[in-house]
């Protein structure tokens, strides 16, 4: 069984004491994770800072943006051996992981060819001054990813602030861990200068809060739930640094009957079972016009019950949620809705040969669901879809409000003004017209309003974010 430390100033440094890696797809353990406290974060920032006074402080930003080029390409090299990573860690399909090993490379691809774009400007004031803006970096930024898709979110965040010459401490989620260390190595071999990346991984209460609360830290990122976030940010406010929140959401996808119905309903399925459901942006629920209601959820019923659940390497529809307290908990939802006499309308299958050991959940197809029924309300985060009915525009718009989430939304309308609209209307960070692209791709800015959290990665906007900006007045008569 292997054993994996933390990655602190440029090597793996051994642990005292490690946390099992569990298999979702059979429950078993395959390896172990070392466990970190602050005494691990504590040289981590000793070498974030040396890194910063040192040769990564003093490298140009056209050389950071070619290191970054340097790590994406050996991404590619060593895709299937990351994808094999986290399909095993995460639990999710093979195929998807595979695509998160290329889209992590492509996020630092395109922060590789940004890092000497972010210019500053310069202000017309006074006779006889010259006034400019320049970008600097934060310092010591510190990223806590989630366990739904490691490799994405290390590429969107990690790699939007080394683009910008911050020095970054990572710190995994404990249940998926291995991906991460693993891009570390990585970018070790690309030539990235000693604590210029550093990985603490272990348990939340423990490494997490450590990194949180250390007054060396300048910049916060995290992605996860609104209750560890509300933590995460009242321990940035204790040391008055900028933090940014990605929180999840309860994300609607609005369906009209002038609709393309069936290229609607393939993207809504596929919006709701990718990652077993485990994806903030999940379009978790569907709201669909009256007139083409019992049409639209019955062609849904009729694809959810095709749906099989398996292991990862089976490849199969969707694999097992990430362990037995994420099996619980979607269940538990289940048998809510079961008790409160929810209509099952569609349910999907764990696969007869699946391991009894495995975390797997039915992909669930709710109907005729009340758009404030807490089902309709509250993040679930799994394979559970609720489908709601709407008579008129005005109607789909307020229920699309009507939560304390905001992340993404899709419009499916053949009416561009209907379309432009609610685009406007909705009160999300991202609006897919005809398309849901659960977060969208490397380049379109992303990130929530209300309870889904604020800043923006992805994007050109995640560079402004890991950096200040400052302004530089000069009197020269």
């Amino acid at each position: 069984m292997q054993t994996y430390g933390h990655w602190i100033n440029g090597r793996s440094v051994a642990a005292e004491q490690h946390l099992p890696v569990i298999n979702p797809s059979d429950g078993g353990v395959f390896a172990r994770i070392a466990r970190g406290t602050k005494t691990e974060i504590d040289a981590a920032v000793a070498a974030a800072q040396g890194a910063l006074d040192g040769a990564w402080g003093r490298m140009s930003a056209t050389e950071r943006g070619r290191l970054l080029n340097k790590l994406a390409v050996l991404i590619l090299r060593d895709a299937e051996a990351l994808a094999q990573a986290e399909s095993r860690d995460v639990g999710k399909p093979i195929r998807q992981a595979r695509q998160d090993a290329v889209a992590c490379a492509r996020y630092f691809e395109f922060y590789g060819g940004s890092a000497d774009k972010m210019h500053g400007d310069t202000i017309p004031y006074a006779e006889g001054m010259t006034v400019m803006t320049v970008w600097e970096p934060h310092g010591i930024t510190g990223h806590i990813v989630p366990w739904n898709y490691p490799m994405q979110i290390v590429g969107r965040s990690v790699g939007a602030a080394l683009a910008m010459g911050n020095a970054c401490i990572l710190k995994p989620a404990e249940d998926a861990s291995l991906s991460s260390l693993m891009l570390a190595e990585l970018a070790a071999e690309a030539g990235f200068p000693e604590g210029a990346l550093n990985v603490v991984t272990g348990l939340g209460e423990e490494a997490g809060a450590a990194l949180t609360s250390h007054k060396a830290i300048s910049h916060l990122s995290f992605t996860g739930s609104p209750e560890v976030g509300t933590l995460v940010q009242t321990a940035a406010a204790k040391n008055t640094i900028p933090v940014t929140l990605e929180l999840g959401g309860k994300s609607p996808q609005l369906v009209f009957q002038d609709a393309d119905l069936d290229t609607a309903a393939t993207t809504v399925m596929a919006g709701i079972i990718q990652n077993a459901g485990q994806t903030c942006s999940a379009g978790s629920r569907v709201l669909v016009q009256a007139s083409v209601f019992d049409r639209f959820v019955g062609e849904l019923a009729g694809r959810f019950d095709k749906l099989e659940a398996g292991p990862a390497e089976r490849d199969m529809d969707l694999g097992p949620v990430v362990n037995a307290d994420q099996q619980k908990r979607v269940n538990a939802f289940l048998d809510f809705a079961k008790g409160d006499g929810l209509n099952f309308a569609g349910q999907g299958r764990i696969a007869s040969n699946a391991p009894e050991g495995g975390f797997y959940v039915r992909p669930t197809l709710l109907a005729d669901v009340a758009a404030t029924h807490r089902l309709a309300q509250e993040e679930v985060f799994g394979p559970v879809l609720t489908a709601i009915r709407f008579t008129d525009e005005a109607e789909a718009l307020a229920i699309a409000n009507g939560t304390q989430f905001g992340l993404v939304a899709g419009v499916w309308t053949a009416d561009i003004g209907r379309a432009m609209r609610l685009s406007k209307a909705i009160k999300v960070g991202q609006v897919f017209v005809n398309n849901y692209g659960a977060g969208g791709g490397v380049e379109l800015p992303f990130g929530g309003v209300k309870r889904s959290g604020h800043g923006r990665e992805k994007g050109f906007a995640a560079l402004a974010g890991f950096a200040s900006l400052k302004t530089i007045a000069i009197k020269h008569g």
